[in-house]
């Protein structure tokens, strides 16, 4: 789930993204200040919009992507519960912008330039991705942005397919994470060797 808040570009609207709706015919249904969306041919749900979110959730700030504290999230359910909608809303808060450890990297069978890693993420989670950075391979300290993230730009990270590889989340070059000073030079942010596996990582806004 990706709870995203910015009060300069969209308004006072609080999204909450559950689900991927690319490709999928949306079907919304609104009740008062709450927007339910979903997929119209499954009844998935894919998220909410929460209009004048400021009114109902306190201490709302944010610039894209926000963790909500257990008061906000609390408030959130009721929102939606006052609504009159019965969904269960469960809140994903763990890290999605963490610092990865690149244990292995092979050429990707059916490319010339992307490469399939398996890295390591913290608390035993070993993820598969694939990367096409000119500079990736074995051994490396890298920032990695899990599935459910969204990136400074706006796009949001979900597992996908590279030419028939499956990849779980998306390593990351400075000017990607919006980081001052980032690098013109293609490739990915390299970090220090002593960097903490899992440590989250702090984006630009």
């Amino acid at each position: 789930m990706i709870i995203s808040y910015n009060l300069n570009a969209v308004g006072d609207v609080l999204l909450v993204v559950v689900g991927n709706g690319e490709g999928k015919e949306i079907k919304t249904e609104r009740k008062g200040h709450v927007v339910k969306i979903s997929d119209s041919q499954t009844d998935e749900l894919l998220g909410w919009n929460i209009f004048d979110a400021s009114n109902v959730i306190t201490d709302l700030t944010g610039v894209g992507q926000i963790h909500l504290t257990d008061e906000q999230d609390a408030e959130l359910k009721q929102a939606i519960k006052d609504a009159g909608f019965n969904d269960t809303i469960v809140i994903d808060d763990t890290p999605k912008f963490v610092v990865g450890y690149v244990k292995t990297c092979v050429p990707h069978p059916d490319s010339n330039h992307l490469s399939i890693t398996e890295t390591e993420v913290g608390n035993g989670e070993t993820l598969q991705i694939v990367c096409g950075a000119p500079n990736i391979r074995a051994g490396l300290k890298v920032v990695v942005a899990k599935v459910g993230a969204m990136m400074p730009d706006g796009l949001i990270i979900w597992p996908g397919e590279l030419r028939g590889e499956a990849s779980f989340g998306m390593i990351c070059s400075a000017k990607e994470l919006n980081l001052s000073n980032a690098p013109t030079k293609k490739g990915i942010l390299e970090l220090p060797a002593d960097e903490q596996i899992g440590r989250e990582f702090q984006v630009g806004i």
